[in-house]
């Protein structure tokens, strides 16, 4: 089953991050708890960690794309 990964407050007042950098590609294994992207909120790089563990089956938010709170980062279809 493929789980929408979102994007969450990681600072308050947040409203929007920037996609700054992919730590994991497209088929490839993560954990949860693992970070497996970068983006930026406020001025400040955070990593934000995978929800749960399986494969990065499709990447939503490419780098430098500007998304909301809530909007899809990615799939990942639990193992």
């Amino acid at each position: 089953m493929a789980h929408e990964f979102k994007l969450a407050q990681i600072v308050p007042e947040m409203e929007y991050a920037t996609v700054t950098r992919w730590l994991r590609r497209e088929g490839e294994t993560v954990t949860a708890g693992e970070p497996i992207v970068e983006v930026e909120a406020e001025k400040a790089n955070h990593e934000v960690d995978a929800p749960v563990s399986g494969v990065l089956a499709s990447i939503v938010a490419a780098e430098g794309d500007e998304i909301k709170l809530g909007d899809t980062l990615a799939l990942i279809e639990e193992s």
